[in-house]
């Protein structure tokens, strides 16, 4: 280890000189690397003084030389000489005695990068292309793993005890497991508090989507907190409205009106389709419920013979698909359709994309965690025109929103 003292000022006359020739700000032959060095070796050099000192008094303790280490940092890769001392009591504060990594944002660049959706492979890449920083698959998921704590208080957290709206939906994807790939499905249900802020109220693991997996997220809800909401927008899985209305009683149940024209379109040939969808459009679109009803008659007087089974859906499930007709538009946009969800799905699905099969769940909740955080910034704050739909909400619930 070099011995002479450190002059700032030719340091800096110096890096200059190599600045002006070229050379980089960072990286190993970064014009800054030398002096982030000498600082690290300083700081170290006057922390074993202070040991010193202290061990002194209680016997006979003294210096045993240096051990070189590699160190990574945001201006590069750099070796080290890290003074120790004889009967190694000595535990350095600057950099202990297993840490390769002093930046302290080095762990939020990689996990705003993996929250973008970056591989394993892309941010070893950009880090040695930026930083000159080599790292390893262990230490990006010793890195990453460093979320798990943090979600998992996230996921049992306690919510409020009264939802205005939740909207409820399962997004898909792909686990490695036992050397076979499986999909999983992910329950995600995202809410708008009495006071107008949405959130991503939990997200869940299942094997498939079914009404008897929701039915236990429903009862983890309740646990968590929540005794009451206004009203519930889901698709038309089989079981899940009453499973919803045996664990909630006073909820209102909208059927997604979006999903329902979706089903039906799977029916109508490709000659009938634009008018047929024409037709059922004023369905939803009607100014009120006996409306809506009339030109669902209407429809299936023009269409009900040879598209049967699409008239026998909207009957059996109208009772759930009107149920936004007596609130105002505003509400009416809110309610009718899952679209909120689904847009905080495709969130999720931007930064998942490029993965084929996710390598274990807890790879997966990590990533939709981070996608979670930047979609709850996004929505911070109070929902546009909140306050005239509260209003509107009281006088529809009273003392259900009131008691909040």
């Amino acid at each position: 280890m070099e011995k002479q003292g450190f002059d700032f000022e030719s340091f800096v006359r110096e890096a200059g000189e190599q600045l002006r020739s070229g050379k980089p700000l960072v990286g190993a032959e970064g014009v800054f690397t030398p002096l982030l060095k000498r600082v690290i070796e300083a700081s170290l050099e006057g922390e074993l003084e202070e040991h010193l000192r202290e061990t002194r008094k209680q016997g006979g303790n003294r210096r045993n030389g240096h051990t070189q280490k590699n160190i990574q940092s945001s201006l590069g890769g750099f070796d080290i000489f890290s003074p120790r001392d004889r009967d190694a009591s000595f535990e350095p504060q600057t950099v202990a005695k297993r840490q390769r990594v002093i930046s302290e944002d080095m762990d939020k660049k990689i996990l705003g990068l993996y929250g973008l959706g970056m591989s394993y492979s892309d941010i070893q890449h950009h880090l040695k292309d930026i930083y000159d920083f080599d790292i390893s698959d262990g230490t990006l998921t010793a890195i990453t793993d460093k979320l798990i704590p943090a979600i998992k208080q996230w996921q049992h957290r306690l919510l409020e005890s009264v939802y205005a709206v939740v909207w409820l939906d399962a997004i898909h994807f792909k686990v490695r497991q036992d050397g076979t790939v499986k999909s999983r499905a992910v329950y995600s249900i995202l809410g708008v508090s009495t006071e107008g802020q949405k959130e991503v109220v939990g997200i869940y693991f299942g094997e498939n989507e079914g009404s008897a997996f929701w039915r236990s997220v429903l009862q983890d809800l309740k646990v968590r907190g929540i005794e009451d909401i206004c009203i519930a927008c889901i698709d038309n899985l089989r079981g899940f409205a009453e499973a919803i209305e045996d664990i909630f009683p006073k909820t209102d149940v909208q059927l997604c009106v979006v999903h329902q024209m979706r089903n039906s379109m799977k029916y109508i040939s490709y000659k009938d389709l634009r008018p047929c969808i024409k037709d059922l459009k004023q369905i939803y679109q009607a100014v009120n419920e006996p409306m809506g009803l009339h030109y669902l008659e209407e429809a299936e007087k023009k269409w009900g013979d040879k598209y049967s089974v699409i008239f026998k859906s909207w009957r059996s499930n109208w009772e759930r698909l009107s149920r936004f007709f007596p609130y105002s538009p505003a509400i009416r946009r809110i309610i009718y359709t899952t679209n909120p969800i689904e847009s905080y799905h495709r969130m999720v699905r931007k930064v998942t994309k490029t993965k084929g099969a996710f390598s274990s769940e807890d790879a997966i909740v990590k990533q939709i965690y981070l996608a979670t955080l930047h979609a709850n910034a996004k929505w911070k704050g109070q929902m546009l025109g909140w306050n005239a739909v509260r209003t509107e909400l009281t006088l529809m619930f009273g003392e259900r929103i009131n008691n909040q």
